[in-house]
């Protein structure tokens, strides 16, 4: 009897220091790498598409985020995390828990990164700056802003999406989905497009459309933000008068290739975005409007221009009739150009 209970009571001694063990290794199996350090430095560790929790938990074993793979597994198994851990990049560090890293990969918190899309930029640029960034595909993003279909899920009418992706600075992850970084930019717009705006576009009868539209003229033909509202002003004038706007950058959107200097061939191609030939608004945005200039599109300076010419510093000199206009030609582009001439023969000459 007393070695029966002898037996018995080593048996359960046994259970106890083999179960207190266990605790303890899954204790310490759970605990921070680097639980010692103040400050341990992180690591971006990025998680592919697809990737299987296994998988996840072996990339963590080898960056020495984790003292055991098998303690994850266990820990992802009670969270029942397998297939929900979202791609993209982790940034991580030895002071975290398991439970800590698991719970940043289940929801997703992965690294975003600034990125900014610069004004007047059109679709072809705002999808080179995404590329470039590795945010998203190129292709995949070129062909959704040209895709009717998913253009009218966001609620626009329109061809294509050119003018209506906001141009700010944006946080992103990489690889994002391009449709997920598309919509991004149409509500940035949509906060920029304000009660007071809406409410003059209708004071004006002009649509969205018709608004970008004019406002992406206006960022094309200056990066001057005390000029928009006179810019703005001769193309309403123009538009009141009946009289084409006569807008370079209207016509070289509408070339087929440019070689950087617009000619006077140009001028004369057929195509609805040839401000020269035909009257009225182009058919559509040419670029992404930044805020001042759409504000410019529906607040015009009080000014009777009808002409600009470039001064060749940035800014323009406008005037009211063709011969103050005349005048302003000659002396801001034919003198000078007359001046490099000479200086050029001069040059050649010596």
């Amino acid at each position: 009897m007393m070695q029966k209970r002898l037996i018995a009571g080593l048996v359960l001694a046994t259970v106890i220091l083999l179960a207190l063990s266990g605790y303890l290794v899954l204790r310490w199996a759970q605990s921070p790498v680097a639980s010692g350090l103040p400050k341990p430095p992180s690591k971006i560790v990025t998680i592919p598409d697809g990737s299987t929790f296994q998988q996840v938990a072996g990339m963590l074993k080898s960056e020495q985020l984790i003292r055991s793979r098998w303690a994850f597994l266990l820990l992802g198994r009670s969270h029942d995390s397998d297939r929900k851990v979202r791609p993209g990049e982790y940034e991580l560090d030895g002071g975290m828990s398991p439970q800590d890293i698991l719970s940043k990969l289940l929801a997703g918190r992965v690294v975003l990164h600034p990125v900014t899309i610069p004004e007047g930029y059109n679709l072809a640029q705002i999808a080179e700056v995404l590329a470039g960034q590795q945010v998203t595909d190129a292709k995949e993003f070129s062909k959704l802003v040209r895709d009717r279909t998913f253009i009218a899920t966001l609620g626009i009418e329109a061809d294509s999406l050119e003018g209506y992706l906001f141009p700010e600075t944006y946080s992103f992850p990489r690889q994002a989905k391009a449709r997920d970084v598309i919509k991004a930019m149409v509500d940035g717009l949509h906060r920029v497009w304000s009660a007071d705006l809406q409410e003059q576009a209708a004071r004006m009868k002009l649509s969205l459309h018709q608004v970008l539209t004019l406002a992406s003229v206006i960022e094309k033909e200056t990066g001057s933000k005390e000029e928009r509202e006179l810019i703005a002003a001769v193309f309403h004038n123009r538009l009141r008068k009946k009289i084409p706007l006569q807008s370079d950058p209207t016509v070289i959107y509408g070339l087929p290739a440019f070689d950087g200097n617009i000619h006077k061939r140009d001028l004369s191609v057929m195509s609805p975005y040839n401000t020269y030939r035909v009257q009225g608004l182009p058919p559509g945005p040419i670029a992404s409007p930044g805020a001042h200039s759409l504000r410019a599109a529906l607040f015009p300076a009080q000014a009777s221009y009808l002409y600009f010419v470039s001064r060749n510093d940035g800014t323009h000199q406008f005037s009211s009739t063709l011969a103050e206009h005349n005048l302003a030609v000659e002396k801001y582009q034919k003198q000078p150009f007359r001046k490099r001439a000479r200086g050029s023969l001069v040059t050649h000459g010596a």
